[in-house]
């Protein structure tokens, strides 16, 4: 796939995620961890892809993502989980922009340490960086749902643009 057209389709991801978590958004397990399981899943899919990595290398991703992983359970846990029309609901708050913000600077940090390593940049896919950190952050907030008491929402039927194309 052209470089461009990944980035874009990793962008629209990410974006539409933010933007309806910034609005509030009815609590489900799909929908917490769906965004999260895909880029994950497209990173290892681009680490696999790269051919010649040594054990160091795989030591610096793995710490890359054990780091993006805390990262964004940091920013779970300023996600505001609250219950509304009998279901949990999630919403990001001016706090887990904060925590994202920092984040992102610490990760670039981590990037530019592994790059002076030699660890290669095609070794370090953005997509596996966003993937992981979105999994802190479902991680955390799927618990605080789970201990809150009050059921997750159930699955949207019928709005997904593949729902559309089927009927």
């Amino acid at each position: 796939m052209n470089g461009w057209v990944h980035a874009g389709l990793i962008a629209a991801v990410v974006v539409v995620v933010v933007i309806r978590r910034l609005r509030g958004e009815p609590l489900n397990a799909r929908d917490l961890f769906g965004a999260p399981v895909v880029l994950t899943g497209l990173g290892v899919w681009a680490v696999a892809q790269r051919h010649g990595l040594g054990a160091g290398d795989y030591g610096w991703i793995a710490a890359g993502a054990a780091l993006g992983v805390a990262l964004g359970a940091v920013r779970g846990a300023t996600i505001r989980v609250y219950e509304r029309e009998g279901v949990l609901w999630q919403r990001y708050t001016g706090r887990t922009f904060l925590v994202a913000g920092v984040s992102l600077a610490v990760m670039a940090g981590f990037a530019a340490l592994a790059a002076h390593f030699g660890l290669a940049a095609d070794a370090r896919p953005v997509q596996l960086s966003i993937g992981v950190g979105f999994l802190g952050e479902a991680l955390v907030v799927g618990y605080r749902g789970l201990t809150s008491g009050a059921p997750f929402a159930p699955e949207r039927q019928g709005s997904g643009p593949l729902d559309r194309i089927r009927r």
